[in-house]
């Protein structure tokens, strides 16, 4: 699969499918932010939920921020994804080098036993709506448990939800790749169900997880090989920071701090670890 964004219908269970691959994304990402291995596959995983998300915009200039906030090592994570694909972000700790070279990394040890998952759909000056949803964090993929949370108890919307990321020993990702499937309030329950036996089962995880995975391999898996793809859409890595918006934040500043400064600073934005320099 290429970094893009599919949607597909079932006409016949009225079942929609929703997948994202924005495993380039999270490799540029990853390798601006300098991140290490763990802190990379938690960075893809939250690229995926976020860019699963994004299949919700539709105003013009949209965009949906999917956060966590956890007492483990990684702290949580931020990203973002907009009405036109572009994606970024960050983990609160980029280098956690008591889990780097272990292995996969096990969600309850390096998020903790609970985490706290909010979605924010904005407009430039508007926030078009949010949920935040608590859950405890155990077996089952953490991410993926957060994002079926929040369409049950914060939208009241039957939905499954997986998403895979690996990371090499180089702190790049091998894959970011996210799945979902809604039942509408008129789908069909039955079919549902057996859908969510394959997440339940973790086959569609594995299928995912695929070194050779397509869109049609993927709605086989799930049981639903005449859906017909509705939507495609690019996903790529982009921020909106500049060196325009880095010197218009020193310029906020109040005056005795801006006449503090030195005569050129720094300006490092959070959200994909690019560095401005601005001549004060």
């Amino acid at each position: 699969m290429k970094d893009e964004l599919t949607i597909a219908l079932d006409a016949q269970t009225k079942l929609v499918v929703t997948a994202a691959d924005c495993t380039d994304a999270a490799g540029s990402l990853a390798r601006a932010h300098l991140s290490g291995p763990t802190a990379s596959h938690y960075l893809a995983q939250a690229l995926a939920g976020a860019a699963l998300l994004g299949a919700e915009c539709s105003a013009d200039d949209e965009t949906v921020t999917f956060r966590l906030d956890c007492p483990g090592p990684l702290e949580g994570f931020l990203t973002e994804a907009t009405v036109a694909g572009t994606l970024r972000g960050y983990t609160k700790k980029k280098i956690l080098n008591d889990f780097d070279g272990l292995g996969a990394p096990k969600d309850p040890v390096v998020l903790g036993k609970n985490g706290t998952f909010e979605v924010i759909r904005s407009v430039p000056g508007s926030i078009l709506g949010s949920g935040a949803v608590a859950i405890g964090i155990g077996s089952r993929q953490a991410v993926a448990a957060g994002l079926d949370a929040y369409f049950a108890q914060s939208l009241q919307r039957r939905g499954r939800t997986a998403v895979v990321a690996a990371a090499g020993d180089d702190g790049v990702p091998v894959y970011a790749r996210g799945l979902m499937v809604e039942c509408p309030p008129d789908g069909d329950a039955e079919a549902f169900a057996r859908v969510a036996e394959t997440f339940a089962s973790l086959a569609a995880a594995k299928a995912l997880a695929a070194a050779s995975v397509s869109i049609r391999t993927l709605l086989k898996k799930l049981g639903l090989p005449q859906a017909e793809i509705r939507q495609t859409k690019p996903l790529v890595f982009a921020c909106r920071c500049s060196a325009d918006r880095a010197a218009a934040m020193l310029a906020a500043l109040p005056p005795e701090e801006r006449r503090a400064l030195p005569p050129k600073v720094d300006v490092t934005c959070h959200m994909c670890g690019r560095t401005w320099t601005v001549v004060t």
